[in-house]
Parts: structure tokens; C-alpha cells; sequence
């Protein structure tokens, strides 16, 4: 039995993830054909429906933080989840970046104390599922960076990146620790809002089209 979800709608194999319950319904509402919603237990705000070509998919916020993150994947393992993709955000750290900018997660940094009651070691860096990773990066284009990224306990705007890290986020390495330990099959595609140490984020219009084009793409791996 699920602890935190409550399901009013059958749970596809394959889930879209969004922190932001906002997120999860903008999602839901561009990606899903007649969506129901399939959970509001604790703001959760979840939805299920068919996929652009037809194929169950649900949509499934997260809530703050890799530890919420990181229960809701178990309930939604145990409500059958099989494969999942983290659509995010995350400040940058690499200056090269800029805000709008999609960034594929290819390790994720255990910078945080809570990705350990997941399995994962202090400062270890773990890697999303291959498979699904690839497909982002076939969907999205040569365009889109990657590389590895750090996930903190703190707010990412005011925490600094461990080396190697090119953006700061708040959950995928907790994320992926769980998913390892579940078997499910998940990888992450992050916006960047926000720059380190400028005060300007990224605007809400901005925000919601990458947020469109990152949903469309994990969309389309989630089908094929």
C-alpha cells in the first residue's frame, strides 16, 4: 500500500516527474490526451492519460526536496512505475551556461546529507539510466548540454558546487539513489533559472516553453 499517494486513476508504467505541482499540471495538460487527475493526497497533484502516440503515461509532482522526491518514486514503484523521467529545475554553476538552457544530467553528486538514507555514499556521483539518457539526448539535439551536476540539501542559490559539478539542484541524486535501489529505470533533464550569484531568474513565460520543450522530449523517449 502506498504511503504518501492516494490514486484515484491507474499509474502508467512510465512517469513524467515534476517537483513543482504547477509544473506537473502544465504538463499534463500539453503531453496527456483527456488527463484525470490520479492523486491530490498532501498537494501531490498527479495525472494520468494516454501519451501523444497512445501509450499510458502519468505525470507525477514531487514536491521540495530529494527526500520527498525520492518516497513518491517508491510509491509510484509500487504502484507499478517501471521507467521515469525528472523534468527540473536547477541553478547553474559553469558559467558557460546560461539561463533557459536544458542540461542533461549525466551523474548526479551526492552534495546533500539526505541522498545517504538512499543508499548513496557522500559525494558519490550516480549515474541516470543509459537508455533513457540516451533517448533525451537524441530528442533534444547536439544543442543541449550535458554533464554531471550536484544535488544539495540547501537551497541551490546559496550552496557551492563540489568540482566538476555544472548546476545545483535540489533532488536527482536522491532520485537516482532510490531508483537504483527500486530498479526503476529513470534520468533527468534540468532548466537552469538562475546564475550564480545574480539575483535574476528566469522568466515565468521562458520558464513554462523550456519546461513545454523538456516535457515534449521526455515524452517522446517515454513512447518509443
Amino acid at each position: 500500500m502506498p504511503i504518501f499517494l492516494r490514486p484515484t486513476a491507474p499509474i502508467a508504467p512510465d512517469a513524467i516527474l515534476a517537483g513543482d505541482p504547477g509544473r506537473a499540471l502544465l504538463l499534463a495538460q500539453e503531453l496527456l490526451e483527456q488527463p484525470k487527475m490520479s492523486n491530490h493526497a498532501r498537494g501531490l497533484w498527479g495525472y494520468s492519460g494516454s501519451g501523444a502516440a497512445g501509450q499510458p503515461l502519468t505525470i507525477q509532482a514531487t514536491g521540495i526536496g530529494g527526500p520527498s522526491a525520492a518516497l513518491v518514486l517508491a510509491d509510484l514503484a509500487e504502484l507499478g512505475v517501471e521507467r521515469a523521467i525528472r523534468v527540473g529545475t536547477c541553478v547553474a554553476a559553469d558559467t558557460a551556461l546560461a539561463p533557459g538552457d536544458l542540461l542533461l544530467v549525466e551523474e548526479a553528486i551526492a552534495a546533500g546529507g539526505s541522498a545517504s538514507a538512499f543508499g548513496a555514499a557522500p559525494g558519490e556521483a550516480i549515474r541516470p539510466e543509459d537508455e533513457l539518457t540516451g533517448g533525451l539526448r537524441s530528442e533534444l539535439g547536439k544543442d543541449t548540454g550535458g554533464g554531471a551536476i550536484a544535488s544539495v540539501d540547501s537551497h541551490p542559490g546559496e550552496s557551492m558546487a563540489p568540482p566538476g559539478a555544472r548546476a545545483l539542484d535540489m533532488q536527482t541524486a536522491p532520485l537516482l539513489a532510490q531508483a537504483r535501489s527500486l530498479g526503476v529505470a529513470v534520468a533527468t533533464i534540468l532548466i537552469v533559472t538562475k546564475l550564480p550569484g545574480q539575483p535574476e531568474r528566469l522568466e515565468e513565460e521562458e520558464l513554462e516553453e523550456r519546461e513545454r520543450l523538456a516535457g515534449q522530449a521526455a515524452g517522446a523517449v517515454l513512447s518509443a
